[in-house]
């Protein structure tokens, strides 16, 4: 029986591209309908896009398997945006206001699109955060309704490269598949993952993925730093190879023999790690490699977090991905950063009812695809599907929720925290934006017109008046008045 209401969701991982579609039942919960996977190392590298052919051709094959395991066609995806090319800036708008003038909102949405229209060198917003406003020489979250001569807002925004940003829409223009959604992955996998009294009292949230870090820092409910380290657990595998030996007999040795943390009175200088059925390496080099590697990558960790959030982590360390599974991991976390608070979120926090074996192990791997999957709310099922190629149409495909072409044009303002306008979208808003400037300069032009028209006519009347009083006229007159006189006597 074809489903007739799901979710599906993308995440475009340095190792796979994962597709996902999901239910969403009435209490919260989510049953998982179908998974599928393929690699993406070859056109993929640290989350960012090299070869938009092939992924577009990965996407159509995902899209296609989905379909044929769902029995139902596929309108529209939701998608994840992360990887190295993503990264945090902090900025501040400040607005002068006369006399003691109360704050409205449109004041707030002023300032707010004041930030958006900055412009980085090759790079573009993707997300704006708002920090704070500061109203004399206080912080506010709201100061609509504060009386005030002075106005800050200050943003986090989250930046993006160009190049990126376009070739990751290209993919999916040309595999021909609608974006009903672009979300930030790092910030789908946070509201899945961490508490609201985490994010209350600050954390650290470190998704150690297959090519990158991701590191997110939250206070009093807010995204305070966004950064990606191009380093992950393949770098690890690497490391290892260096021993001599395949990069795949490396990840199966890291899988068994690798941890984060070894006392070295645990050491045994004498025992050999076994390669294969004739190879060995000493497990001292062993250990010293994985050790030295993932200091790095918690060095890097700990530099990305501000100084100022090193004492209000109260929180903790949350860590979540793939790398998060090596033995001794807290332990190695808790030498390097001295935050003795150290948690590894297994899973999301949603309830998630599944057959798919990965997902059942709870490992991590798969928390910010679940992650995306919770955050879609428009129906992605369309007509009965057959390999085949004959449809019988089942329902209207945009019966239940509008597409993304249908959608009105959203502006920055209107979008919720981690939502990314897609390309079509900005394309509408822009083409909407355009419109109201140029009817606005119409209204402008008329104006003008009209002022210059009535300045004219002024000068005109201003002019007749002069010339009716000045002298030579006065004279004229005196003369025509005397002339008449003596007519009139004779």
């Amino acid at each position: 029986m074809a489903a007739k209401d799901f979710i599906v969701a993308i995440e475009l991982g340095s190792s796979k591209v994962t597709g996902i579609a999901g239910q969403k039942n009435l209490d919260g919960s989510i049953n998982v309908l179908a998974v599928v996977k393929e690699q993406s190392s070859s056109f993929i590298r640290k989350g960012v896009v090299y070869n938009i052919d092939k992924t577009a051709q990965c996407l159509t094959s995902i899209i296609k398997k989905l379909e044929t395991q769902l029995k139902t066609q596929i309108t529209q995806v939701y998608v994840g945006v992360g990887g190295q090319s993503i990264r945090s800036v902090k900025n501040v708008v400040t607005k002068d206001l006369p006399g003691e003038t109360i704050i409205t909102q449109d004041m707030v949405i002023e300032l707010m699109d004041a930030n958006r229209n900055m412009t980085y060198q090759d790079q573009e917003i993707l997300d704006a955060a708002v920090q704070e406003y500061k109203v004399g020489p206080q912080f506010q979250l709201d100061p609509v309704g504060i009386q005030a001569t002075h106005l800050e807002g200050h943003f986090l925004n989250i930046l993006e490269r160009k190049a990126f940003y376009r070739n990751l829409n290209k993919c999916f223009e040309t595999a021909g598949i609608n974006v009903a959604e672009m979300y930030l992955a790092p910030l789908a996998l946070a509201d899945s993952i961490l508490t609201e009294v985490e994010k209350r009292s600050g954390c650290a949230l470190v998704d150690i993925g297959y090519d990158t870090t991701t590191v997110s820092v939250y206070s009093k409910n807010i995204l305070r730093h966004l950064a990606v380290i191009p380093l992950g657990s393949n770098n690890i595998t690497k490391d290892i190879a260096s021993l001599q030996m395949e990069e795949s007999d490396a990840e199966k040795m890291k899988l068994k023999y690798g941890s984060a943390y070894t006392d070295n009175n645990d050491i045994d200088n004498n025992l050999k790690y076994s390669i294969d059925t004739e190879r060995q390496v000493e497990s001292r080099k062993f250990i010293e490699i994985v050790e030295g590697r993932l200091e790095e990558i918690i060095e890097n960790v700990w530099y990305q977090i501000p100084s100022e959030y090193y004492d209000k982590l109260l929180g903790g360390i949350i860590l979540t991905g793939g790398g998060a599974n090596m033995k001794n991991i807290e332990k190695a976390f808790v030498n390097h950063t001295h935050v003795d608070k150290i948690r590894i979120a297994k899973f999301v926090t949603q309830t998630i009812i599944t057959n798919n074996e990965e997902i059942k192990s709870r490992n991590g791997m798969m928390n910010t695809l679940l992650g995306l999957l919770a955050k879609g709310d428009i129906n992605c099922a369309g007509d009965v599907y057959d390999p085949n190629g004959s449809l019988f149409p089942e329902f209207n495909k945009t019966s239940v929720h509008p597409t993304n072409d249908q959608r009105p044009a959203r502006q920055a303002t209107d979008i919720p925290a981690g939502v990314i306008r897609t390309e079509a979208e900005k394309q509408k808003a822009e083409a909407e934006k355009q419109k109201a400037e140029e009817e606005k300069r119409r209204q402008q032009e008329e104006e003008e017109r009209a002022r210059q028209e009535e300045e004219r006519r002024q000068q005109e009347e201003e002019a007749r008046i002069r010339k009716e009083n000045s002298a030579w006229n006065k004279f004229k007159k005196g003369l025509l008045n005397f002339g008449k006189k003596i007519v009139e006597e004779e």
